[in-house]
């Protein structure tokens, strides 16, 4: 049975759903006024993951994920404002290089993308409701605010205590609000900003708000996991609580889930602290599938370090998978693999709070014993193989074909040898071998060396080339 690391109750629990015919989960996505960096990826993967696997623990007609997209703030604002260019423009823009981002690493599209601009009625509607029950307030001429004393668990998820936080000395004091701790929920709009029509005036939503919102509108008041970064944690998701458990007065989400972040020289990757790698940068040097590799092969709720090592690390390990599977006639379908040790040991490391390092040595062992198998049981061998595959589906890995991974340049197709100009050589070099040059024969095999192509000679005489 599954089990998954509940960040409310700060321990693993067995997950059962509301409805087994409707699982629910809900993701913060992304706030559209810049590239994706290396940080946005791994959210993406990592609950691109969950959701492939409840769909196949559910069925995929039986899972509905909901990712929302920010698409209006202070930064995409000032972005705008910025480049001079008209804020719907740049948030499609940026949503489109999203879903370019996301597409190139293998992340399946959520079931819906609600944006913040088209629920303002949603979200007008959840703060009249709080206004109503005494839980928010406006002064003339401010901003609506989330009374946060008046929720009595705030701070559940957490763990921060009002009175602590009152404390720190970096709590801005504002005269408008009654707490300043107390979150805005309706925000009046500047001269000049993009603004809508409310009960108290011009303006736009909060950013806790939205969420509180556009979850509730998409899956209902009550519903089975909501995920996102651990910077999210506190205010952001401490605060959908309050407001939509206040709103409600239902339970607003069973499981909490968030993922560590990604860190470079032991801090985190951040746009603010300007040590961040976007997508693209390092799709430019590595397949899409390293990267995925890259992500999964650590522990989702673990901090993840990002170096060029690391990337070639999991690039070497993507070899290794590619190469049991090379060769293997894996077009002639196995629809039935069998139940077998692997398949169980697989279950049991995702059942265990989506473990995926633990899923990921199941690979390479199955990769392992295909690789004995092809030498005299190619039928068994077979069956690994596409078993191998399916396992590695579920992590969105091994999606390519072996060849065009391991012949294949990088994402970006720079540099390198071409692969005709790699099979002309091997064919001088055949021809070198079969008259016994082998000197000839090994100043190609050090070209291509030295190009990055390393060449393995088969029993039979063949000889197929990988890029190292």
């Amino acid at each position: 049975m599954l089990q998954i690391y509940n960040s409310l109750s700060k321990k693993k629990q067995q997950f059962a759903p509301i409805d087994p015919n409707n699982v629910r989960m809900y993701v913060c996505g992304m706030t559209v006024y810049d590239y994706c960096h290396v940080g946005h990826a791994r959210a993406m993967v990592v609950f691109d993951v969950v959701y492939r696997y409840l769909r196949r623990i559910y069925g995929k007609g039986h899972v509905t994920y909901v990712r929302n997209i920010t698409d209006i703030d202070d930064k995409i604002i000032a972005r705008a404002h910025e480049n001079h260019e008209d804020i719907d423009m740049l948030t499609a823009r940026f949503i489109q290089e999203m879903y370019q981002d996301g597409d190139l690493l293998g992340v399946l599209r959520p079931d819906h993308e609600p944006r913040a601009t088209q629920h303002i009625d949603e979200i007008i509607g959840m703060i009249k409701t709080l206004m109503t029950k005494g839980l928010a307030y406006a002064k003339p001429d401010s901003d609506v605010y989330y009374d946060v004393s008046a929720f009595k668990q705030y701070g559940a998820l957490s763990g921060k205590h009002l009175d602590e936080l009152r404390s720190v000395d970096r709590v801005v004091v504002d005269d408008k609000k009654d707490d300043p701790l107390d979150r805005v929920l309706w925000k009046l709009a500047k001269p000049g900003e993009p603004s809508w029509d409310s009960p108290w005036g011009a303006g736009r939503p909060g950013w806790d708000i939205e969420c509180s919102a556009m979850a509730t509108h998409c899956l209902g008041e009550h519903f089975d996991i909501h995920g996102g970064g651990l910077d999210l944690q506190f205010p952001h998701h401490e605060n959908e609580i309050a407001q939509s458990e206040g709103a409600s007065g239902e339970t607003f989400v069973n499981f909490w889930m968030h993922n560590g972040h990604v860190r470079v020289d032991n801090e985190k990757m951040s746009k603010s602290l300007g040590n961040f790698f976007t997508i693209r940068e390092v799709l430019a040097k590595y397949n899409p599938e390293v990267i995925r590799y890259f992500i999964v092969n650590s522990h989702y709720r673990s901090p993840l370090n990002y170096s060029d090592q690391h990337l070639e690390n999991a690039k070497s390990g993507l070899t290794t998978l590619y190469t049991a599977l090379r060769g293997l006639p894996l077009e002639e379908s196995v629809t039935n693999t069998g139940s077998n040790g692997f398949s169980s040991r697989f279950a049991a490391a995702m059942d265990d709070d989506f473990n995926t390092p633990i899923a990921m040595a199941v690979l390479f062992d199955i990769a392992g014993e295909c690789n004995k198998l092809k030498e005299h049981d190619v039928p068994q061998a077979l069956k690994l193989g596409v078993q191998l595959k399916q396992l590695g589906a579920l992590l969105g890995l091994l999606q390519c074909e072996p060849d065009d991974f391991l012949q294949g340049v990088i994402a970006s197709g720079e540099g390198g040898v071409t692969v005709d100009q790699i099979e002309a050589l091997i064919e001088q070099r055949n021809q070198a071998r079969h008259a016994k040059d082998f000197q000839a024969s090994d100043r190609i095999r050090q070209e291509l060396a030295g190009q990055g192509v390393v060449l393995e000679d088969g029993a039979g005489g063949g000889t197929t080339w990988r890029r190292e």
